[in-house]
């Protein structure tokens, strides 16, 4: 139990100090390249000898990105700008954005004519149409468009053998986080809700081979330890991201237990590997792309297929119910609320919609929407 502690620790307190990681990787002369959301294919910049560190916003000011944006923005898209001018991420040697719905789109383009001077920007402008040949072609080109871009700006080679490399060790360390999530539900009073929220940030602001084998040994202390009861609640989380710390508090001292998640921030990008007996990279990351699913930001036609994955989410893992976590002023997140309310109320699955903002610092109206499904629980439980 002592080194299940440790282990813990150390991957909050890495969490928790983004900026630590990133100086420490450049006192070892490595270059390291800002990944924003969504699905920018980290592997090649791993595969430079580079680090991807994570750019998620997070919570602290919101003022410079103030001149860019309206302030009814969502904050995420504030603090990744934000960030971004007031030094926060001085070191950087490029970044990439992605444009998968319409606030990332002038994101990236604010980020270009404020930030993007002092840590140039590589855009990345991902193909909806992914599963069609044609689209895998064109996700196959801005890939490599992007690795060329990366290769001149950081002064790097990145090889075909070098990103086989890199497939292997991402596959590895999904694996191992999707491992971790069934573990994290099976022993709820080892693992926190905070635990397990650590436990998955921290891995972007590390080198995932590094990240790998602290996991793996994680992954072995508590299999070696019996399940664990719980008389709290189970739930299903959905949203965006859920890191602010307040938060977790409040998830922690109400006892909840995240038995799994739909969040982008956490597990959306897990549930595929990369294909490694496809030949050529590029085509490997297009058909990696080409097999996610269930992300609202990824256009699918059947508009019932996502809300069924959520709702089975909680059937198959014994959940009381879903919190929903709504970050403020997101449409896409919003425009499909609906369908995932009716969802749940067919299969009669308490589902609670929270708003949320990262910078949020009153979880008074969080506490108040808990008890309500706390006892929506133990009403269903008889």
């Amino acid at each position: 139990m002592s080194e299940v502690k440790n282990l813990l620790e150390q991957f909050e307190y890495i969490a928790k100090n983004p900026r630590k990681q990133l100086d420490k990787y450049l006192a070892e002369g490595k270059k390291a390249v800002g990944i924003f959301p969504y699905y920018a294919p980290e592997e090649i910049v791993y595969a430079g000898g580079m680090v991807p560190m994570g750019v998620w916003g997070g919570v602290g000011p919101i003022e410079k990105a103030k001149e860019y944006f309206p302030t009814f923005y969502y904050s995420l898209a504030l603090r990744c700008l934000e960030m971004a001018l007031d030094g926060t991420l001085d070191g950087l040697s490029a970044s990439i954005l992605t444009t998968l719905d319409d606030t990332l789109r002038p994101l990236s383009q604010n980020y270009k004519v404020s930030a993007g001077r002092e840590i140039p920007m590589v855009f990345l402008n991902h193909g909806q149409h992914r599963k069609e040949e044609f689209g895998k072609v064109y996700n196959a080109t801005i890939f490599n468009k992007a690795k060329e871009e990366l290769e001149k700006i950081c002064d790097v080679e990145i090889t075909d053998e070098n990103l086989k490399k890199a497939f292997e060790v991402y596959n590895e360390n999904r694996a191992l986080k999707r491992e971790f999530i069934k573990l994290a539900a099976s022993h709820p009073q080892t693992i926190k809700a905070s635990d397990r929220c650590y436990v998955l940030k921290s891995s972007y602001f590390m080198l995932k081979d590094e990240h790998n084998e602290l996991l793996k040994k994680l992954n072995e202390e508590l299999k070696s330890m019996p399940e664990e009861d719980w008389d709290g609640s189970r739930v299903v989380t959905s949203g965006i991201i859920a890191d602010n710390p307040g938060l977790l508090q409040v998830l922690d001292d109400y006892k909840i237990c995240i038995v799994a998640d739909d969040v982008a921030h956490e597990s959306r990008g897990l549930k595929v590997d990369i294909d490694m007996s496809i030949e050529d990279p590029m085509m490997a990351l297009a058909d990696q792309f080409a097999r996610m699913d269930e992300d609202p930001i990824l256009y699918d036609p059947d508009i019932w297929k996502r809300p069924k994955y959520v709702v089975d989410l909680a059937i198959d893992n014994d959940a009381d119910g879903c919190l929903l976590f709504m970050m403020n002023f997101n449409d896409t997140e919003e425009m499909e609320y609906p369908s995932l309310k009716q969802a749940y109320e067919a299969e009669g699955i308490p589902l609670i919609k929270m708003g949320y903002d990262q910078q949020m610092e009153d979880f008074g109206q969080v506490k108040t929407q808990l008890e309500t499904f706390s006892e929506m629980v133990q009403l269903n439980r008889f």
